[in-house]
């Protein structure tokens, strides 16, 4: 074993595999975040969607975001806390058309930038994330 070890070629070897399963865990992990966000949306879509039945304005004080919570939570346990609900559906109503949004924003970055209430300002955070995202891969 000591000999493999101190073998130039083995160790590149070492070194292939790792670069290799580094790179593979980190496009799952964008795969992954990138269904989530898109989940997100469309479960945002589907909130809207029934608030509204059909009219232009939406019916409040029914305690949906509550029942939804309590709900979903029973099915699939942690993630659909009242909170969580609230912003998939504020995401979908802030980006109405999910092309718009860059597939490589994380839940994280779409709930901070949902935190910026102008949607010109909000525009702007957007396009500055995205450029240090994009900065960052490449290095």
């Amino acid at each position: 074993m000591q000999i493999e070890k101190q073998n130039t070629g083995y160790q590149q070897l070492v070194s292939k595999i790792s670069d290799a399963f580094t790179r593979g865990q980190k496009q799952a992990a964008l795969a992954v975040n990138g269904h989530l966000v898109m989940t997100y949306w469309q479960v945002g879509q589907y909130i809207v969607e029934y608030e509204q039945k059909g009219s232009d304005r939406a019916v409040y004080g029914n305690k949906l975001l509550e029942n939804l919570s309590k709900d979903l939570c029973l099915l699939h346990g942690k993630g659909f806390g009242v909170s969580n609900i609230y912003r998939m559906r504020q995401f979908y109503i802030a980006f109405p058309i999910l092309a718009e949004l860059p597939q490589k924003l994380s839940w994280i970055h779409c709930v901070e930038l949902l935190k910026i209430e102008d949607p010109l300002e909000r525009s702007f955070y957007l396009h500055q994330t995205i450029n240090f995202i994009f900065r960052i891969k490449k290095n």
